[in-house]
């Protein structure tokens, strides 16, 4: 059987990495049914100086934070293994590359 993790990789439908920070896109759909047409999103900005931001989300459902039955697996979690995935890939990126997801965490999500 498969973790959350495999699954979320299998479900990336659009993913775009640069030095910059960027953006993965996954089908909800393809984790449960019961969510056709859903998407969930995790990006990154850019802050300067060579550092990205943290990672954060977007979905397509309203309130997705508080949802809890995908799967026995809440959209909060699905999130958070989301942003975890979108940091592995951009960890490389830049001259924090070191850094780890927590402490990746602690950064603004934006510059401005």
């Amino acid at each position: 059987m498969k973790n959350l993790s495999e699954k979320i990789e299998e479900a990336i439908i659009r993913e775009q990495i640069g030095s910059r920070g960027g953006g993965v896109e996954i089908d909800l759909g393809l984790l449960d049914d019961i969510w056709d047409g859903e998407l969930m999103s995790a990006y990154q900005n850019y802050l300067g100086g060579g550092m990205l931001g943290s990672v954060q989300n977007d979905c397509t459902i309203d309130n997705w934070e508080n949802i809890c039955i995908l799967g026995g697996y809440d959209l909060s979690k699905v999130a958070e293994e989301l942003r975890k995935n979108m940091h592995q890939k951009t960890n490389s990126h830049d001259e924090w590359e070191g850094s780890s997801y927590e402490d990746n965490q602690e950064r603004s999500g934006s510059a401005y």
